[in-house]
C-alpha cells in the first residue's frame, strides 16, 4: 500500500489525499465499528471522544480477526452524530492518535443519528493486507 500525497493540495488535512494498493492483496472491509463494550451496551452516552477511543478498540478488533491491523488500512469514514464542529475535531483527533504516523484517507462527517441508542460514533474502514507466501 503506497499513501499518496497530492502537493497541489493543502497540507491542512491530517491524512493523505489518496492510496493506492498494489497486487497481490487481500482487501478487508469492515463494518461500521460502534461504540459498544463486550455486551452490546453503548458507552459513554454524550462524550465524543471517549466513545471514539472505544470505537478505535473495537475497529483494531474486528482488523486483527480478519488477520490485519490499523497500519493496513487504506480508507476509513468517520461517522459523528453531531452538528457541533467541535464534537468532529474532537473525534478527529482520537482516530488520528490511534492510527499515529500512518494517515489514510479519510472522510470526516456529521450526520444525523447512528444505529444504536446513545451512539455518537462510528468508524468503517478499509485494510490492503499482503498475504506472506
Amino acid at each position: 500500500m503506497t499513501l499518496i500525497r497530492a502537493p497541489e493540495l493543502s497540507d491542512v488535512a491530517e491524512y493523505a489525499y489518496a492510496a493506492g494498493v498494489t497486487p497481490p492483496a487481500r482487501l478487508v472491509f469492515t463494518a461500521g465499528a460502534c461504540p459498544l463494550d463486550a455486551v452490546g451496551r453503548t458507552v459513554a452516552p454524550g462524550d465524543p471522544a471517549a466513545q471514539a477511543r472505544q470505537v478505535m478498540a473495537n475497529l483494531e478488533t474486528a482488523l486483527a480477526a480478519a488477520g490485519a491491523a490499523l497500519p493496513d488500512v487504506v480508507r476509513t469514514t468517520v461517522y459523528v452524530a453531531t452538528t457541533d464542529r467541535a464534537d468532529l475535531v474532537a473525534v478527529w483527533q482520537v482516530v488520528r492518535d490511534a492510527f499515529g504516523d500512518h494517515d489514510p484517507p479519510s472522510t470526516l462527517l456529521g450526520v444525523t443519528v447512528l444505529g444504536y441508542p446513545d451512539q455518537l460514533v462510528e468508524v468503517e474502514a478499509v485494510a490492503a493486507v499482503r498475504e506472506v507466501a
